[in-house]
């Protein structure tokens, strides 16, 4: 394929193909049906087709455009079972993988960030792209002295692609959502639009990765790549071999997705504790499960700062939540800024909107699944019912966007594992203020 699209008008007309390639679909299959095919056929024939599409048009942009295909594939355990299945296969493609850029475009990145005669360092570089995403491509090296190395370049045009396919998603937001119903994308386009910046400044994600990595060196359970050279557009790490958590979901046994599950938690809540640091980018696609049984992690590019750990306030409130007391969790909600002084809310109604976000921890171990995570989405997503108005009403102070993230996508990933384990015992580890009297 040719370079990242970087024109304006390109990037839309492909974006624009995603409703008019539906709407030609549905008209072919009216016709199969005045012909006299099952309208269940017709309708398995739409959807993959739909789903191809998204692949292809998604995963060819990249940018902005592949990044929203990555958060759909994390919610698609949110979606109900008959309209998820056929797009399953196709997002999960979407958490990992994307085709990748020419050749000649790699050498002139390195060669720009590291050197005119950047192959020196190397004793072996594969000129194949081991893994191709929203906004890079990581290629496999071995430097001189042996050590196997990711060698990550950001896509030339990235930043101008972002936006403007966040732009155009913007506008396309509702026809798009209706290819895949039961989700809502405009919230997905205003997280990306917030977070443009931080993704694509590599010196940040390398520092971050190193946080990490110096946090979790030699740790039991965790793996994270240390850095060993960075730039503006290149960050150049330690190589981990590991097959894709991603790959669990579709064919890991249960004993599997449960021990997966259960390191996954606790690398989210130990990175705050130990490396001042929360992942936020918890799609399966970033991480890897090693030989030896440990988590591997990458790709740092969005880390919420918390040099102080995690606020002790969200467990001090998920305590007395469990406890059933509604007007102190509403009161500390009040404090923390989650609603408005002068904003009247019922304890009984908050209590049970809040409900999903503490049943985790209410028993020693739990069970998720996709089951239950259509049922949490149920409860907010019908604008008719009591617990979508209340959403409405709450306020998301900033110093919690990221937080909030972690904990959707969090149980999202859990939800598509289908993992039981002691989620309990993480909390009374690892997150401050859950046990304090």
């Amino acid at each position: 394929m040719s370079d990242l699209p970087r024109k304006a008008l390109s990037r839309t007309a492909k974006l624009a193909s995603l409703p008019l390639g539906a709407a030609g679909r549905a008209t072919v299959g009216l016709g199969k049906r005045i012909g006299g095919a099952p309208a269940e056929a017709v309708l398995a024939e739409f959807q993959r087709r739909t789903a191809d599409q998204l692949f292809a048009v998604l995963g060819e942009l990249k940018g902005g455009a592949m990044k929203f295909g990555q958060m759909l594939s994390l919610m698609e355990s949110a979606m109900p079972e008959e309209l998820a299945a056929p797009y399953r296969a196709t997002l999960t493609k979407l958490q990992d993988s994307a085709p990748p850029m020419p050749g000649a475009t790699v050498d002139t990145i390195l060669s720009r960030e590291l050197g005119k005669r950047w192959r020196d360092r190397f004793d072996e570089f594969d000129e194949v792209p081991a893994a191709a995403a929203s906004i890079g491509q990581v290629h496999r090296g071995r430097l001189k002295d042996g050590r196997e190395v990711a060698v990550k370049l950001q896509y030339p045009g990235a930043a101008e692609a972002l936006r403007a396919d966040l732009r155009q998603l913007g506008r396309f937001g509702r026809t798009i959502g209706s290819l895949i119903p039961g989700l809502d994308v405009k919230p997905l386009i205003a997280e990306l639009q917030e977070r443009i910046g931080e993704e694509l400044d590599y010196d940040r994600e390398a520092q971050a990765q190193q946080q990490y990595a110096d946090a979790f060196r030699d740790h039991p359970e965790f793996v994270v790549p240390r850095v060993v050279k960075h730039s503006p557009s290149v960050i150049v790490s330690e190589w981990i071999e590991g097959r894709p958590l991603s790959s669990y979901i579709s064919g890991g046994s249960q004993e599997e997705r449960d021990a997966i599950g259960l390191k996954y938690v606790r690398f989210m809540f130990s990175g705050p504790k130990y490396a001042g640091l929360l992942h936020s980018d918890p799609h399966p696609g970033n991480f890897r499960v090693l030989a030896d049984g440990r988590l591997g992690v990458v790709d740092f590019g969005l880390c919420a700062r918390l040099p102080d750990g995690l606020p002790p306030a969200i467990g001090r409130l998920l305590r007395i939540s469990l406890k059933g007391d509604g007007l102190a969790v509403r009161d500390g909600l009040k404090a923390e800024g989650f609603i408005k002084p002068r904003m009247d809310i019922d304890p009984e109604q908050l209590m049970a909107y809040l409900a999903p976000f503490a049943e985790p921890a209410r028993e020693a171990t739990f069970q998720f699944s996709r089951t239950w995570m259509r049922a949490q989405a149920n409860r907010t997503g019908d604008f008719r019912s009591p617990n979508a108005s209340l959403a409405l009403r709450l306020n998301m102070p900033p110093s919690y966007l990221l937080i909030h993230r972690v904990w959707i996508g969090g149980m999202a990933v859990l939800s598509q594992l289908e993992a039981e384990a002691p989620f309990r015992s993480v909390l009374e580890e690892l997150l401050p203020g859950f046990t304090d009297d």
